[in-house]
């Protein structure tokens, strides 16, 4: 699962290069905003990912094959109805999240062109999101790592193929993605075929129809929407507070924020086994076995996060090099790097608990976790924090992770 989930922050540092080489900053500017608008519209709906996650691992914990079978199906159901409802509704959603977001002229139109393209990936991303939470409830990590890694490199082979040989720009780096995500959708049907998954007999149809009628699968998705659309919040303020900062601290938010999103999928690699572990005990109603799960997975993730530390201290200033060759945006990142030396420390707790919490299917926690971070901590630290310009910016942020945990 660590393997797995580097694909996926590897993806985000090769868009931010491809158009960090760019000759201007705008282009960079464009992609964190688009991106930042596809975070926040896809991971709405991580719970397809995570309460799959943990009704699945308990499903395979009690040995209940129905209930597994009828547990994927109702999350692909799911993952098509909103997958379409965003398609039909993807117009309006353009105008307000472009309303919202305070950028240059430039940036916007770029953001835009990226926007139009990428929206079309949606049946494909949600899909897999379901299809991904399932094997990892499975202990399947083996189908999920191939899996994301087909999603990931093809999307990295398009950005170079469009970008470079083509000569598109943020369009390019959309259609990438677009590309990638059916790519990746067409490879997931076959692995679920391996995995005996056929088309569903109508015993199997009645019983996932009575899952989806079910309040307490609903409230799961429920808590887990609300608790990402925060988490997904605080990340679009950061950028946003960016963004009124100039286009080269938006660029240079945008450049730094990989550390944050490399560290987070390292680590969320043993939340990730967490889940599982956490969901087959309480199938198997064995306490001892939840406890020695979270203890060893907490060992590994912190000397993961204590590691991260170092790396980026000593490595930091050639990691942002990589990423970016504009002078301008390379000195502001490197102003600002200190932050993201101390951000493994205290985040590494969060993504732990995360796993511990989600493998328990306790959503309602999660939710109330996730509302007190954002609503009493981050932003009133932003607040008070104004005065500092951009170092106030990431101390808020880090007062977040910090705080969940």
């Amino acid at each position: 699962m660590v393997i797995a989930n580097i694909s996926t922050p590897l993806l985000g540092m090769v868009d931010t290069a491809v158009v960090g080489h760019l000759d201007d900053p705008h282009y960079l500017g464009a992609v964190a905003i688009g991106s930042m608008i596809f975070t926040f519209l896809f991971w709405s709906f991580g719970f397809l990912r995570m309460a799959t996650t943990g009704l699945t691992s308990q499903a395979h914990g009690a040995e209940d094959q129905l209930r597994i079978h009828s547990v994927l199906w109702q999350s692909m159901m799911l993952a098509t109805l909103i997958a379409l409802i965003l398609l039909c509704l993807q117009w309006p959603v353009a105008q307000m999240a472009f309303a919202l977001i305070d950028s240059s002229d430039q940036v916007a139109l770029y953001a835009r062109y990226y926007f139009d393209i990428r929206i079309w990936s949606a049946p494909a991303t949600l899909l897999n999101y379901a299809i991904i939470g399932w094997l990892i409830g499975r202990e399947a990590a083996r189908s999920a790592l191939w899996l994301v890694l087909v999603i990931n490199l093809t999307n990295i082979v398009f950005d170079l193929l469009l970008v470079y040989w083509l000569g598109m720009k943020t369009d390019g780096v959309a259609l990438a993605s677009v590309i990638a995500e059916y790519t990746g959708l067409a490879v997931a049907l076959v692995i679920l075929r391996r995995h005996g998954i056929t088309l569903p007999g109508y015993g199997l149809l009645v019983n996932t129809w009575q899952s989806l009628a079910d309040f307490r699968a609903f409230s799961i998705h429920g808590n887990l929407l609300l608790r990402t659309l925060c988490l997904i919040f605080s990340f679009a303020f950061f950028t946003t507070q960016g963004a009124r900062q100039g286009d080269v601290v938006l660029a240079a938010n945008a450049v730094l924020l990989n550390f944050i999103t490399f560290m987070a999928f390292v680590l969320d690699g043993f939340a990730n086994a967490t889940e599982v572990l956490t969901g087959k005990a309480i199938g198997r109603k064995n306490r001892h076995q939840m406890i020695e799960a979270l203890l060893l997975s907490g060992f590994w993730a912190v000397l993961m996060a204590v590691l991260f530390s170092v790396i980026y201290s000593v490595f930091g200033m050639q990691i942002i090099g990589l990423l970016t060759s504009i002078d301008s945006v390379m000195e502001t990142a490197q102003t600002y790097l200190i932050w993201l030396i101390i951000a493994p420390l205290l985040a590494v707790w969060t993504y732990l608990f995360d796993g511990l919490f989600v493998g328990a299917t306790r959503g309602r926690e999660m939710r109330n976790t996730m509302l007190a971070a954002t609503l009493l901590c981050y932003l009133p630290a932003w607040y008070l924090l104004q005065p500092l310009g951009n170092d106030g910016l990431w101390l808020a942020l880090l007062i977040f992770l910090a705080s969940r945990g």
